[in-house]
């Protein structure tokens, strides 16, 4: 049974990401504030969900949420600032979307989540003194598996997945030819085949091997 809270805080949030290591589409973190009381039936970390559930779940948890907000970076940024770095950023957008502000913050993973603010980059949204300071001054504890772990944590999964797969079903659209509407971006063997068959598109990441040949290849 999942935790409902880390710390004896009111507004506690948890917060997570989805697509790390997916080839193509964005990185998509989900912040979110439960309500004390808050029970909800088959919530647990979204990777031990079907399609199904997760995207039952996503209207229930939008309802029953203090605050909640969803951020993607996209792949431009994540060429210019690393993987790590822009999963870490998309949670930092979502925490200064969240209203009220959080007196706490649980985040998925080994880092915390303030660790790194205030990037000399050229894409993407450029924090300001305020807003670094802020960030700064909330508190955080990263917890390895807390999505398993955490109610608000699992729920900011689940919010992240289900947002972030959305968005990869609407780009198929575009580039149908990469079947993201099945493998959402990740390195699945028909994506890779693909992008070997067709090369690159503006939604793959540049900065990441999408094949292992592909230093010998020239896109």
């Amino acid at each position: 049974m999942l935790l409902k809270k880390y710390t004896p805080k009111k507004f506690e949030c948890g917060t997570d990401e989805a697509g790390r290591g997916c080839l193509a589409g964005p990185v998509t973190a989900a912040a979110i504030i439960l309500p004390e009381d808050f029970e909800l039936d088959l919530l647990n970390d979204s990777k031990k969900l079907t399609e199904k559930i997760r995207f039952n779940l996503k209207p229930l948890i939008e309802k029953f949420a203090v605050s909640y907000a969803i951020t993607h970076i996209f792949t431009n940024e994540i060429d210019e600032i690393n993987i790590l770095n822009a999963s870490m950023k998309a949670m930092q957008e979502c925490i200064l979307k969240l209203a009220p502000t959080p007196e706490y913050i649980i985040v998925d993973g080994n880092r915390p989540l303030n660790g790194k603010l205030g990037m000399k980059q050229k894409t993407g949204k450029i924090f300001t003194q305020e807003e670094i300071a802020l960030l700064k001054s909330i508190p955080n504890t990263s917890i390895i598996k807390g999505d398993a772990k955490y109610l608000s944590i699992a729920a900011a999964s689940v919010l992240a997945k289900t947002y972030r797969d959305e968005y990869m079903d609407s780009i198929h659209e575009e580039f149908p030819m990469y079947n993201w509407n099945k493998n959402k971006g990740y390195p699945t063997k028909d994506h890779r085949e693909a992008i070997k068959k067709y090369g690159p598109c503006k939604y793959h990441r540049m900065s990441f091997r999408l094949l292992p040949e592909q230093l010998s290849l020239d896109f």
